[in-house]
């Protein structure tokens, strides 16, 4: 066993309640993923394949927008990304680009299929874990796209519910 990569997983909500023998498991299945500076984990559009823990480096979350690529944030160590996709068996809804040389932890559908078979308790409390960390992501997003448009549209009558 990798004893960093352990440690980096034990210090992740995303794991926050789940065992050591379980955080052994996954990592026994997990795959390596290296991408060098400008390259992609995926992109936007892609059929998900797993979920990545970044061990080394930084990537920007990027969305196409007039065929240009536009950053919407920065993730770093320890940051996790592509769980949306797993969790809604959709397609990836934004590219990951590696800004600098990256390692990466790759979980993939299969080897959380072979915790789900092993250990639903265990399975269930790790998507448990994605569902918060999507639910934080989307009320930063929330907040984002609220003060965006306050800003733009102020206190216009349209935007302002009068309780008196």
């Amino acid at each position: 066993m990798d004893r960093a990569r352990f440690e980096l997983l034990q210090a992740m909500p995303f794991f926050g309640g789940v065992s050591d023998a379980t955080l052994d498991f996954l990592l026994g299945g997990a795959r390596s993923a290296v991408v060098s500076a400008h390259g992609f984990f995926f992109r936007e559009g892609d059929q998900a394949t797993g979920v990545y823990i970044l061990e080394k480096g930084r990537v920007a979350v990027c969305k196409k927008w007039n065929g240009r690529d536009v950053v919407l944030r920065y993730l770093s160590q320890g940051d996790c990304f592509g769980e949306m996709a797993l969790m809604d068996l959709q397609p990836r809804s934004a590219s990951i680009r590696a800004m600098q040389d990256c390692h990466a932890i790759e979980l993939s559908h299969d080897t959380l299929f072979r915790l789900y078979e092993r250990d639903l308790e265990q399975f269930t409390m790790i998507q448990m874990n994605m569902g918060r960390e999507v639910c934080r992501r989307l009320r930063q997003a929330d907040d984002v796209l609220f003060r965006t448009h306050m800003q733009a549209d102020g206190d216009s009558e349209d935007t302002i519910i009068r309780t008196t």
